[in-house]
């Protein structure tokens, strides 16, 4: 399916939530509102939000975050300004970004550059930058300097919570010695009186539980409950009957402030534990920001200068040393040099780079110097696009979480029905209600929806970073889930299966024509065409020296070939079909025994006869043949679409291991190939490089676009390969495989967990603290375990 974006996208970071259900009740609340879809993801605390209409404000689906009971933090980032001239420029931008709502900036003439805090939701970065350029001045966001701001803010965050626990874990402790004195039989009676222990656990109770509270009554006022209402309602229960037993002095009765403290200190550590291997989720991202460097050397005024990267434009020309990397995306127009692009492509084998050849920021540049001059910069780098896809495919929902959704919905309704059942039946058959509540309590407090909330994301987040540094972009969860089903691969021939890069090998003139004429003639029909195949006759023809005959009428017979008026006469230049239909003679015997080495042969013709003939050789990529083998292992049907000639597809196809091809197929016609095969019911995925691609990428389950291809062909496909090699196919598929199959096993463990654990406590066989430290544990097993797909290889 091909991936599509509603007009608006915005992705915002939401703070407060302590489970999937919060998620849900955020996500149910936002998809309310008219043409909004959400999608939150519980793991990496972000809503990604598509809205078709130009009504709807970013500031409402705040709000409406905001009412549910979560905070979209303030955003900070960085423009880099340029055009200023004097500290009144500075105080001009500045009051016109002033006058933005929501806005407050501050901007630094000596640095050239705006800091700028946004209310959330309330003015785009674009129109930060368009502001600035009405005031006739040009801006562009630092992105860095956003990225370390949020990453500051998560390690703030993560430093108040840890400070909080430590505070936690010194009160309950020796009321931990306590119980954990008296159940060896050292202490007969409490050594610490009841009004001590009530001194240590209030705090623990009231001030470091507050954000249960909190977050509990946020779910109930909006109709719903979450992890926080276990929590609250569970250790409530143990502190209050507590309270009684002690303010009333009531004999005979144990007090259980030890348990309501033990398992708010045991759940804030498991949140700690769990947002800390949350944060090693998303370092590949992390490892390929750190790959740019910070500084880069640029000409200007005829001196070379060390500047800031950020502070590069377009156009401006950049020297890379040997051993530095490359700081922007740019195209060579000096020197001679071999670049690491493994960051980028997943490859470890150096690519060689000369005048006219492209390069990317972050690649390494290992021997050599490079002149560059800088074609993209900022956010328009193909760094920043990878990262750009990696984060949506990781806000991005897979199929598989619906019904872990769907769960996590009803999940602490039926938990607390459980609960209060539990509380009754020990009562009512026992008469004791001490044992009756501890039951009741340890069941509220073992359940845990958020181990179900975590399974899903945190294991694509993993995935989907692992597959960018294996140079695999995935565009959705949705498609990564898809793409461990497919049964059917179906192939384009040129550029796919072949380098894409045709050259001529045979030039036949037939009919007392010359080689010199045959070539003219074809190179004037080829010069309107990108066609591979047009390119070869014109390079050949350039490299002999021969001038293009001047034509007229020119046209294109789609999937054909071409037609133009030259001297007064209509020539053809194509397959020998097309030929066939204009009623021209052609004698296949020949052009049968090129077709069956390989080649594709192009006649040139006119009405009385064939001109020549062009036999053309795109040589099959190295790695084709293995690829085909080791997707063949994988139980996957390789199938090959070209629009070439019988004899020739038969050639590539015996070459490359295939053993189901389909020649002579029109661009327009591979779609309907495809719905061919997926009409038999098998899922089918699809791999190309070219404009004529773009149609049956779009109809297939699973696209893939080699990178090298068009534009078009990328923006069509459902995984990007950075390689341009068919093994790249075979490791998507692969790792999806071992995604999907981490997110089966995280799926089964938090099954398994609530399953297990909720008789266990309601039958009276785990204590409360025990059952806080499992609830706690849960979540933390199931995002390490996900952490294990870094080991995934290709």
């Amino acid at each position: 399916m091909p991936f599509s974006i509603a007009p608006h996208r915005i992705i915002l970071p939401i703070e407060g939530m302590t489970c999937s259900a919060c998620a849900t009740r955020i996500e149910k609340t936002l998809n309310k509102m008219p043409g909004v879809s959400a999608a939150v993801n519980f793991a990496s605390e972000k809503v990604q939000i598509d809205y078709g209409s130009d009504d709807i404000n970013p500031a409402d689906l705040v709000a409406a975050i905001q009412k549910t009971g979560y905070t979209v933090p303030e955003r900070h980032l960085e423009l880099a300004l340029e055009g200023m001239t004097c500290a009144a420029c500075a105080t001009r931008i500045e009051k016109v970004l002033n006058k933005l709502p929501g806005v407050q900036a501050n901007v630094n003439f000596a640095t050239e550059k705006a800091s700028v805090h946004v209310a959330p939701g309330m003015t785009s970065t674009e129109a930060l930058i368009l502001a600035v350029q009405k005031a006739g001045y040009a801006a562009h966001e630092i992105v860095e300097s956003s990225r370390e701001d949020e990453k500051a803010r998560r390690s703030g965050l993560y430093r108040k919570e840890l400070h909080l626990f430590w505070i936690s874990a010194a009160l309950t402790l020796p009321l931990l010695v306590q119980m954990g004195a008296m159940f060896s039989g050292q202490l007969h009676v409490a050594w610490m009186p009841n009004w001590l222990q009530m001194l240590l656990a209030t705090p623990v109770q009231f001030w470091v539980g507050k954000r249960f509270y909190t977050g509990a009554w946020h779910a109930l006022r909006g109709g719903s409950a979450n992890m926080d209402v276990l929590v609250a309602l569970g250790t409530s229960a143990a502190y209050l009957f507590s309270a009684v037993i002690t303010l009333f002095n009531l004999p005979g009765q144990h007090v259980y402030f030890e348990a309501s403290a033990a398992i708010i200190t045991l759940i804030l550590m498991g949140k700690l534990l769990e947002a800390r291997a949350k944060g090693k989720t998303s370092s590949a991202i992390e490892q390929l920001l750190q790959l740019q460097p910070k500084t880069a050397h640029v000409e200007r005024n005829g001196e070379v200068l060390e500047v800031d990267v950020n502070s590069i434009v377009l156009d401006d020309v950049f020297i890379v040393r040997a051993g530095e990397r490359v700081p922007v995306d740019g195209e060579v127009l000096d020197g001679y040099s071999s670049i690491d692009e493994s960051m980028l492509t997943g490859e470890s084998l150096p690519v060689t780079k000369e005048a006219g050849q492209k390069i990317f920021a972050a690649t390494q540049n290992n021997q050599g110097m490079l002149r560059c001059r800088a074609t993209g910069v900022g956010a328009h780098t193909a760094l920043a696009e990878i990262i750009r896809l990696v984060e949506e495919a990781q806000g991005s929902k897979a199929p598989i979480q619906k019904l872990a959704d769907r769960l996590s919905g009803i999940f602490v309704p039926i938990v607390v029905a459980i609960s209060l059942l539990t509380l009754a039946l020990w009562w009512g058959l026992s008469g004791n209600f001490t044992v009756a509540l501890v039951n009741a309590v340890a069941v509220l407090v073992i359940a845990c929806p958020c181990a179900l909330g975590l399974a899903t994301p945190t294991a694509i987040m993993v995935g989907t970073g692992r597959g960018a540094q294996a140079g695999i972009l995935v565009r959705n969860a949705a498609a990564l889930e898809r793409a461990e089903k497919i049964q059917v691969l179906i192939v384009d021939k040129t550029g796919t299966l072949t380098e894409g890069k045709p050259s001529v090998t045979d030039v036949l003139p037939l009919n007392n024509h010359s080689e010199h004429d045959l070539l003219s003639l074809a190179a004037a029909l080829e010069q309107g065409s990108e066609h591979p195949l047009a390119q070869a006759v014109l390079n050949y023809s350039r490299q002999h020296a021969v001038i293009p005959a001047t034509m007229t009428r020119f046209s294109a017979i789609s999937g054909k070939g071409v037609q133009a008026d030259i001297a007064g006469e209509t020539i053809w230049l194509g397959s020998p079909r097309l030929l066939q239909e204009q009623g021209v003679t052609i004698d296949t015997r020949q052009i049968s025994q090129l077709q069956s080495q390989g080649k594709t042969v192009i006649v040139l013709a006119k009405k009385s006869g064939v001109i020549g003939l062009l036999a053309i050789a795109d040589k099959l990529r190295p790695s084709s043949a293995s690829a085909i083998a080791q997707l063949k292992a994988m139980g996957i049907e390789v199938v090959m679409l070209t629009g070439d000639n019988q004899a020739t597809a038969q050639a590539i196809a015996l070459q490359a291991g295939i053993d189901h091809f389909r020649a002579e197929v029109l661009p327009q016609h591979k779609a309907e190939e495809v719905q061919k095969i997926r009409a038999q019911g098998k899922i089918v995925g699809m791999a190309g490089d070219g404009i004529n691609d773009a149609p049956a990428l779009a109809a297939a389950d699973v696209s893939f676009a080699i990178s090298s291809g068009s534009d078009i062909a990328i923006e069509a496909a459902d995984i990007t390969l950075m390689r341009n090699d068919l093994n790249s196919v075979a490791d998507a598929i692969s790792l999806s495989r071992a995604t999907l199959g981490k997110i089966r096993q995280n799926l089964f463990f938090a099954f398994i967990y609530n399953i297990l654990g909720l008789p266990l406590a309601a039958f009276g066989m785990l204590n409360p603290v025990i059952a806080g430290a499992a609830m706690a544990m849960s979540s933390v097993s199931v995002v390490s375990n996900s952490l294990l797909l870094k080991r995934w290889k290709k």
